[in-house]
């Protein structure tokens, strides 16, 4: 199939951030993760935690989706008994941070260097053993890219990440 005829077919996707408050009840993420799979939309992160509330949730989820299939989605979450609402709130002013740990080859010939490019991005050492050093760095996800990028050098052995939070700015709240 031609470049051309194939960007045609295949719907374009785009991330989306979403901000879900839902009960706090064993199945719930089931229910809701089913609903994207089942529509063949790729979840990209997945935070999910108690709030204020100890009988409420706060899921943040960033996807994969087409544009024009976004708001038939909503929709159906808005359906689902358990959730309070949803918010699509890729376009609004939030505060977004992720937080990875990051595992990286570091000999004591080269862990000065690993060290020097933590303290840059501000990562901090949390381990560190006679060949290793794990790093925490939390931020937007461009800048973990960024970190980890410049660690691939020395060998990266590890790396966990949580996924995007975020919360709106201001009074307003999701």
């Amino acid at each position: 199939m031609s470049e051309a005829l194939a960007t045609a077919v295949q719907p374009s996707s785009e991330r989306r951030m979403l901000s879900l408050v839902v009960d706090n009840a064993p199945g719930v993420l089931m229910r809701i993760s089913a609903l994207f799979r089942r529509r063949g939309i790729n979840i990209h992160s997945l935070a999910v935690s108690v709030t204020e509330d100890p009988r409420i949730s706060r899921i943040t989820m960033v996807v994969d989706c087409p544009a024009p299939r976004m708001d038939v989605v909503l929709r159906q979450l808005r359906k689902l008994i358990e959730v309070h609402w949803v918010r699509d709130i890729t376009d609004a002013k939030r505060t977004e941070r992720e937080l990875a740990l990051v595992k990286v080859n570091a000999s004591p010939e080269v862990r000065h260097e690993v060290l020097e490019a933590a303290r840059v991005f501000r990562a901090r050492p949390v381990d560190l053993t006679e060949r290793t050093v794990t790093l925490e760095v939390t931020g937007g996800s461009e800048k973990i890219d960024a970190l980890i990028d410049v660690l691939r050098q020395y060998g990266i052995r590890e790396v966990v990440r949580t996924g995007a939070i975020a919360l709106l700015r201001g009074t307003a709240v999701t």
